[in-house]
């Protein structure tokens, strides 16, 4: 899990949410200036490193909690430096997870990407990060069924980006989740920007002063961005990184018809809720924890 170090905007602000001055408020207006090199949000996994000792345990309480199906597991060297994992697929109606179990000490920088996006063109897509602010922290290398490269946002966000020799085919999804970027105030507009060009994606809301339950903090308020483009959904939360847990620790959220069924499903499951259902922005949420320490938000639409 990406953990955003906390920037302090000076002594009047060192305790405290204030609202970002209005010339800093919205993201610039975006011109698509990028091919667009997305496939769909099927195939834009969140990956998750378990230990080896808890990766069936985890894989059966995803598929427990949401349905689905597993592909085969494996074992293989995913990374261009000698190591082995387990490795398998976890695809949902509500989203897609790529799940390692390293057998191996875990090479660097690996471990710290949040989510795999696959590419139609890999030299395109690379071209295209690095020309709209992305650093390539890993050079495009091949794996066993394509090549991949692992790319930084501004504020810390990392991702891989990947692209398959043989085109996979996955159902659609039935919900598409949200990618949940924690950032400081100082990155959020580069961060923004930058992946917004990228994606081809837009703004969907900007909202400067949401409801600080949403991220543990009741009697504050926060600034919440929701993107959408080709790649699925982000959700970049602005805060001053005084987060308490186990917020800031999920990396996604996942929408589900009924979030008390979901969580009934969840904990017969073994799966722990570390943050009980809560009402917020036309959404009830909850944060739970799956076998072998994966941190997930879970959401459903609150009935009008």
């Amino acid at each position: 899990m990406k953990i955003i170090r906390p920037v302090l905007i000076g002594a009047a602000i060192a305790f405290g949410f204030l609202a970002t001055p209005a010339s800093f408020a919205k993201p610039p207006v975006i011109a698509a200036a990028s091919p667009s090199v997305a496939v769909g949000p099927q195939y834009d996994t969140t990956h998750v490193y378990v230990a080896p000792e808890n990766f069936d345990r985890f894989t059966d309480s995803v598929v427990a909690t949401f349905g689905g199906s597993k592909s085969k597991q494996g074992v293989f060297q995913v990374t261009p430096t000698p190591s082995q994992t387990m490795s398998q697929l976890v695809l949902t109606p509500v989203g897609t997870m790529s799940v390692f179990g390293f057998k191996t000490p875990v090479p660097y920088p690996f471990g710290a990407e949040r989510t795999g996006y696959l590419v139609t063109d890999m030299d395109a897509a690379v071209k295209a990060a690095r020309a709209h602010g992305a650093d390539v922290i890993v050079d495009p290398f091949p794996d066993p069924i394509g090549r991949d490269v692992v790319i930084r946002w501004a504020g810390g966000v990392n991702m891989q980006l990947y692209w398959h020799n043989q085109a996979p085919q996955y159902d659609a999804l039935q919900t598409i989740p949200e990618n949940r970027v924690y950032v400081s105030a100082q990155s959020v507009r580069k961060l923004v920007h930058d992946f917004v060009k990228f994606s081809n994606g837009k703004v969907v809301s900007d909202v400067l002063k949401a409801p600080g339950i949403e991220i543990g903090r009741p009697n504050d308020t926060y600034r919440r961005i929701r993107i959408e483009s080709g790649f699925g959904k982000m959700t970049v939360l602005v805060t001053d990184g005084q987060l308490p847990y186990p917020f800031g620790r999920e990396t996604t959220g996942y929408e589900v018809a009924n979030l008390d069924d979901t969580l009934q499903k969840a904990k017969a499951a073994g799966v722990s809720v570390l943050v009980p259902p809560f009402t917020s922005d036309g959404r009830e949420a909850a944060i739970v924890q799956f076998p072998g320490g994966y941190i997930a938000e879970i959401h459903a639409g609150v009935t009008k």
